[in-house]
């Protein structure tokens, strides 16, 4: 069971039940609804899953710092997803003086930091000497990858959470597969709440993950029209009854309201500001 609560605040404990808390549910190109960032919240942990370019001020807007954040998942390199990056790194330096968590594979961390990061924080502002690295700035957490699965999936027991990382289909539009694709992952939580991330529409990864674990909910991404690296709104509308049911739509753009999510058979849009309570 889940509750919907709107909410001023993001905080960042509660009384121990898993929550999430979307900070945006835009797509990278939404002027309404930030980005698709979302804060997960478990008792005294809590994981923000991405840091886009608007996420600190949407942060902010709900009375949270980005620097109070301490532990990440990135799921890929779009800006939408890492363009707070850089900033939450500098704040950790040389305001806060820590280095935030983050959960990420070497296969990952290395693509993060020497394709995207890197320029901007290789540089210290206050030595000369050597060049920084990604573990000046973040204390790596390491998941450990997880044999014998259908495509290549971590695991990673944090906190009193559980969250396995899964490869997804995003980019480019010619990839036909996870393999030969760039790394991109959806996030699983407690195996009950699945995030997809950014992914093409993937009926397959649903009948995988929805066949292996009990998910009682998916948050899946969504674009308003058809073609190009993101699952359609068209598209997911020919998935079962019984897995839409249990979908809610997020990273979708401005024209939201032109469609009605629960009279096709959805749980409905994401919806920004507001906590999802999982019983």
């Amino acid at each position: 069971m889940v509750q919907k609560m709107q909410q001023s605040s993001a905080a960042l404990v509660n009384d121990g039940a898993l929550s999430c808390f979307f900070v945006g549910t835009g797509s990278a190109f939404s002027r309404r609804f930030y980005q698709t960032n979302i804060l997960i919240v478990k008792g005294g942990t809590h994981v923000l899953i991405d840091c886009g370019t608007r996420c600190s001020c949407a942060l902010a807007e709900y009375g949270c710092a980005i620097e109070q954040i301490q532990n990440y998942i990135i799921t890929h390199s779009h800006a939408d997803h890492i363009g707070g990056l850089e900033e939450a790194a500098l704040l950790g330096m040389y305001m806060s003086r820590s280095r935030p968590r983050m959960l990420i594979p070497d296969e990952y961390r290395d693509v993060l930091w020497n394709e995207s990061l890197r320029g901007g924080l290789m540089h210290s502002e206050q030595e000369s000497a050597r060049l920084l690295t990604f573990h000046d700035y973040f204390e790596q957490i390491t998941p450990s990858l997880i044999a014998d699965t259908p495509r290549r999936l971590y695991h990673i027991e944090f906190g009193g959470i559980d969250f396995k990382l899964f490869r997804t289909i995003h980019i480019p539009d010619r990839s036909g597969s996870w393999e030969n694709g760039f790394i991109s992952y959806g996030v699983l939580v407690d195996n009950r709440v699945l995030f997809t991330g950014d992914t093409r529409y993937d009926a397959a990864l649903l009948d995988w993950l929805c066949g292996a674990y009990p998910i009682e909910y998916i948050f899946h991404d969504c674009q308003l029209y058809t073609g190009g690296v993101h699952a359609s709104y068209q598209e997911l509308q020919h998935l079962p009854a019984a897995v839409k049911q249990k979908m809610f739509l997020c990273h979708y753009g401005d024209a939201v309201e032109t469609y009605d999510a629960c009279a096709d058979g959805f749980a409905g849009f994401a919806e920004q500001g507001c906590f999802y309570v999982f019983d």
